[in-house]
């Protein structure tokens, strides 16, 4: 009966490490498996969409973008959708960008193209370039990408437009990676995923706290009642997650997940790259308002001592000879870790990444908080 007799630091470690796998798994299950969820009830026809296709404008900004605006923008003009246009603001290019709109320009009728001030002294150029789109703008309602971005289908239009309900005024839509051998651009993948699982999540539970410019809609109207983007324009960026952050709410907000909606950015070729834009996201995230980031905050902190918790009880099981401590605590990260890679696999298949996180989950889940 003795293996069945805990001392007290192993009822601790037993106990922190339960009520630590209970928080996880109610986030991975409450939350971050919503996206599945929301498409399972779609295939079920639980969500009501709307069938109207109003006329739509979608706005990007371009800076030094030829090479990408030849491959990305035609997969934008020739979407399968009724009335459209496409306005891409030339942000002081030095490339071949100019030319290639005005290539294009020839060939697509609906594309349009204008360019921001040499002389404008803004610290955001990319708030400006967006808000001289918004205002040149014909129709109300507002779709965004960016130049590195590529429709997965003809339907992607069609798909965000069928979330614009009459009480709709903000839809979110998910974007990832193509894919791409090698670690760094497995990492990428994965932290863009979980950034989804996270943001995503909470939308579909009723608590939008930001977006992605990547795929986004909002009504032009929202905009300038909200001023545009006039309360930040001292920061470098905020044009898309501090925006909704400040106008999404349970009621007007909807998430699109279906993978012929989903959003394809081309790999990062570089981990400085990636690590600035990482950064820049920071530096506006103390600037959210809500529970959300804390809610998030809650999850990171559990995980890492979910860790702690485990590894101490399972080196002071075996250092104690104490079989059954040891295998219940390595019982509690198994499960956890069966949940998690359930939640993760199963909706980056559906979102079409095309990529599994087995082996490699249990590495980007630990760097991955310490690398924010």
């Amino acid at each position: 009966m003795e293996a069945f007799t805990f001392n007290t630091a192993e009822l601790i470690l037993l106990s922190a490490a339960g009520v630590l796998f209970i928080i996880q798994v109610i986030y991975y299950l409450g939350l971050y498996n919503r996206i599945h969820s929301h498409n399972k009830a779609v295939r079920k026809e639980e969500i009501h969409f709307t069938r109207e296709l109003p006329p739509l404008s979608v706005i990007l900004c371009a800076r030094n973008e030829a090479d990408n605006l030849r491959k990305a923008l035609p997969a934008i003009l020739e979407q399968d959708y009724p009335q459209f246009e496409v306005i891409v603001i030339n942000d002081a290019s030095t490339d071949e960008t100019e030319d290639v709109l005005g290539f294009m320009e020839e060939k697509y009728p609906h594309l349009y193209h204008s360019f921001t001030p040499d002389s404008a002294r803004y610290i955001s150029h990319k708030k400006l370039a967006l808000t001289l789109g918004i205002k040149a703008s014909k129709y109300d309602w507002l779709v965004f990408t960016e130049t590195n971005c590529i429709p997965a289908s003809k339907d992607w239009l069609k798909l965000m437009a069928r979330n614009f309900t009459s009480q709709t005024q903000v839809v979110l839509g998910y974007s990832g990676y193509d894919r791409t051998k090698g670690w760094l651009h497995k990492r990428v993948a994965f932290d863009t995923l979980f950034q989804s699982l996270r943001y995503l999540g909470l939308a579909l539970a009723g608590k939008p706290y930001m977006g992605i410019g990547r795929n986004l809609a909002y009504r032009k109207e929202l905009f300038f009642k909200q001023k545009g983007f006039s309360s930040y324009l001292n920061l470098q960026r905020g044009e898309d997650d501090l925006f909704i952050n400040q106008i999404a709410n349970e009621n007007n907000t909807r998430v699109e997940t279906s993978p012929d909606s989903v959003i394809r950015m081309q790999p990062v070729e570089r981990y400085k790259d990636w690590k600035e834009e990482k950064v820049s996201y920071m530096a506006t995230a103390r600037f959210y308002k809500g529970s959300q980031r804390w809610l998030l905050g809650l999850e990171t902190a559990t995980r890492l001592l979910f860790y702690v918790a485990c590894l101490s009880g399972i080196v002071f099981g075996i250092l104690s000879f104490h079989w059954l401590a040891a295998g219940l605590v390595l019982l509690l990260w198994i499960v956890r870790y069966s949940a998690q890679a359930y939640v993760i696999n199963k909706t980056a298949n559906e979102m079409g990444d095309n990529r599994s996180y087995y082996f490699t989950l249990p590495v980007f889940d630990i760097i991955r908080p310490l690398q924010s």
